[in-house]
């Protein structure tokens, strides 16, 4: 499984994934998402944890983990499966999950992890009540399918006729429940009545990545926390104050993420047109630091080479490629607005002659920007490198999986962030669990 290519394309491909009213279920990347959990399972789940990835392709990993069988895994791995389909069913929007849970009907998918999963969704959903008035047929399908459909119905007409705890109504159905009173609410109401004209609930309860308030009016100190002390301190600002200040917010970004055991090489670029001028001034230069302030936090060995420096303000993005890849790094990422004003189209001829030299080394441009929506056009100065643009402090999250997936430990730190996305998730959720009642 090739991480970076599959990260890539778990961001970039949207397409709609639907099931037809003919029972058809379309996704036309099955084979590759196949591919990829017959290979790392678990490696192949967690990736829909990682920031970015599209909510249509998280969806595709949950289908395929429900559908695929998981005879021969030992029970950590189990586990870990687990834990990640139910923060997919809980952290994607109602419907996108609804539409899963008719896929594995029309495919017949009948394993045991596939049943619970169907019935967490429909019976422990804390919006369930709302759903199962919007969305009746559908979970009524999905359960039957579950259980059995005699068995459902039967279970249903138990319960209508006051059974709430027999020994049969258990070991049909309760068994498979984490609250069999919520259980006996929930089956009540999908064999009850209609109500014409209930809105289903269109955000998730428990959400994969948090909200990102992004401002409307961009200025150099609302990126970010980091950025805007950067600001600050080059403007001339208090250093004692600014240093702690700093030392924080990055302690702050980098508290939960595990640390990556690669040499990354940073080429920064630190030229006039970095540093800007204006009510720009300092904007991207700032971001630029902040990213290498993290990574100096999250990396083992990070090499930074500074280029442009120079009271001319040139930029030879060029050799500063040639002088990182001097130091043997298992990554290098060159960090620039794209402004390559010295040999302009030295890069992009160096990059094309590396992989006859026998230099496979991956590199990568992480293009720093003022807003998201800037044009990108004419500041390409490498398009055969993949290239990622960063504007705000919020898409560090982002950007460090998708730098890191191309080293060889990148798998590792992946699986590592996740499984602690997931352990954090259980506790956050537990805690709320005793205050509220919460299932997610």
């Amino acid at each position: 499984m090739n991480t970076a290519v599959l990260l890539d394309h778990f961001r970039s491909h949207g397409a709609p994934f639907a099931v037809s009213r003919a029972g058809v279920v379309g996704w036309d990347d099955a084979e590759l998402h196949r591919a990829a959990y017959a290979d790392d399972p678990e490696g192949y789940v967690l990736l829909a944890l990682v920031p970015g990835v599209n909510t249509e392709q998280r969806a595709r990993i949950l289908l395929q983990a429900l559908c695929s069988s998981r005879a021969g895994m030992d029970t950590n791995t189990r586990d870990v499966l687990d834990r990640a389909m139910r923060a997919l069913l809980f952290g994607l929007p109602p419907e996108s999950v609804v539409t899963v849970l008719l896929a594995t009907r029309r495919l017949r998918v009948n394993h045991k992890h596939t049943t619970r999963a169907i019935l967490a969704f429909v019976l422990e959903h804390p919006d369930a009540q709302w759903l199962i008035a919007a969305r009746r047929p559908a979970l009524v399908d999905c359960f039957e399918h579950a259980v059995g459909k005699a068995t459902a119905r039967g279970c249903a007409r138990r319960i209508a006729e006051g059974d709430s705890d027999s020994p049969d109504l258990r070991r049909s159905l309760l068994r498979f429940t984490a609250d069999p009173e919520i259980a006996v609410t929930r089956v009540s109401a999908l064999y009850a009545p209609g109500t014409y004209g209930v809105a289903a609930p269109t955000d998730p309860v428990a959400p994969l990545e948090p909200r990102r308030e992004r401002p409307q009016m961009v200025t150099v100190t609302n990126r970010g926390d980091i950025a805007a002390t950067l600001v600050h301190v080059y403007r001339g600002g208090a250093d004692t104050e600014l240093h702690s200040a700093l030392a924080g917010y990055v302690a702050d970004v980098t508290r939960a993420l595990p640390r990556l055991d690669a040499t990354v090489a940073l080429v920064l670029d630190t030229s006039e047109s970095m540093r800007g001028y204006g009510d720009r001034e300092w904007a991207l230069l700032s971001q630029a630091q902040a990213l290498r302030m993290v990574l100096g936090e999250v990396c083992e060995r990070l090499i930074v080479i500074e280029i442009g420096g120079e009271q001319t303000g040139s930029t030879d993005l060029a050799t500063g490629l040639l002088d990182a890849l001097d130091t043997a790094p298992d990554l290098v990422a060159i960090v620039t607005d794209g402004c390559e004003n010295r040999c302009p189209g030295d890069l992009a001829r160096v990059v094309a002659t590396l992989p006859r030299l026998g230099i496979s080394t991956p590199i990568v441009l992480c293009q720093a920007l003022f807003t998201g929506s800037d044009d990108r056009t004419l500041r390409d100065p490498a398009p055969a490198l993949a290239h990622q643009g960063f504007w705000h402090q919020d898409d560090f999250a982002t950007l460090l999986p998708w730098l890191f997936a191309r080293t060889t430990s990148g798998r590792e730190w992946i699986r590592t962030a996740a499984l602690r996305f997931l352990a954090e998730r259980a506790g956050r959720f537990a805690l709320d669990e005793q205050k509220e009642g919460a299932h997610p």
